[in-house]
């Protein structure tokens, strides 16, 4: 525990991904802010995932239900115990030394900040393949939810918000559908006044291993369209298609604070 203001709990889904796991956590070991908690989660894994995790000092929860968004969702109840944030990252994520601190420093500041997430710094390829993946990958992302939705994509490897806005929305979103993407899904069902920022300064090291696999590449591709069909009726996306897109009225790059990104209506 710190001596800091908030609390911050750190969810991390892992499934067979070890060796990965034991370098994130060693990241998160030399964070100039360490975190209060380290929520493991392990989706029903054939490895020593969990064993690598408790080693390393980190809570294991087990969600038996194959899937990034069970697994996610399930880190997020235990972390939401007693934590004021619930930060996010991946195992294959290398989080720079002072993205806590980022983190901490954000929230402290400005009580309306539910949600802040960042960009990705891709590692493991080609200098190619880590721009395509930086600017095409999740920059294309973040612009299309930006015109769509008016908020920032919510990036499920480094991404943190209040433990109240989980609670609010932890019973909307399709948390047992592995079919879905956990952190799409999770934007759609977030509204303007939860206070959903993108610091372009707040960015993670990311494994390419989805760029360079074709089938992992097409896998999260494929997710898109089930995640908005899933979630049509539901969430921030019903409020989109009652308001017709006009990004002619007021575009932002979301890189300042709170309601500078592309406005809907």
């Amino acid at each position: 525990m710190t001596d800091m203001g908030i609390r911050i709990a750190v969810v991390i889904p892992c499934r067979d991904d070890a060796e990965m796991l034991a370098a994130c956590l060693r990241a998160l070991a030399a964070q100039q802010r360490p975190a209060d908690r380290i929520i493991v989660v392990d989706n029903a894994s054939s490895d020593d995932s969990a064993s690598v995790a408790r080693a390393a000092g980190a809570e294991v929860v087990a969600e038996s239900l194959v899937g990034i968004w069970p697994a996610a969702a399930a880190g997020y109840d235990a972390a939401s115990a007693d934590a004021d944030v619930i930060a996010r990252l991946d195992a294959d994520s290398r989080p720079h030394p002072d993205w806590l601190v980022r983190i901490d420093r954000a929230f402290t500041a400005d009580a309306g900040l539910g949600v802040l997430t960042g960009g990705a710094e891709f590692y493991g390829s080609t200098r190619l393949v880590h721009y395509l993946g930086e600017h095409w990958y999740i920059g294309g992302g973040r612009f299309w939810i930006n015109l769509w939705l008016g908020i920032p994509l919510v990036f499920g490897s480094n991404f943190a918000m209040r433990a109240g806005v989980w609670a609010r929305v932890r019973d909307q979103v399709r948390r047992d559908d592995a079919r879905v993407h956990d952190d799409l899904d999770l934007t759609i069902h977030l509204r303007r006044d939860d206070g959903v920022r993108w610091d372009p300064l707040l960015r993670m090291p990311v494994s390419s291993r989805p760029l360079v696999h074709p089938r992992g590449l097409a896998e999260r591709l494929g997710k898109v369209i089930p995640t908005f069909a899933a979630s049509w009726p539901r969430g921030r996306f019903r409020a989109a298609v009652r308001q017709p897109v006009r990004p002619w009225r007021r575009l932002g790059t979301n890189s300042g604070g709170r309601g500078s990104g592309p406005t809907l209506g």
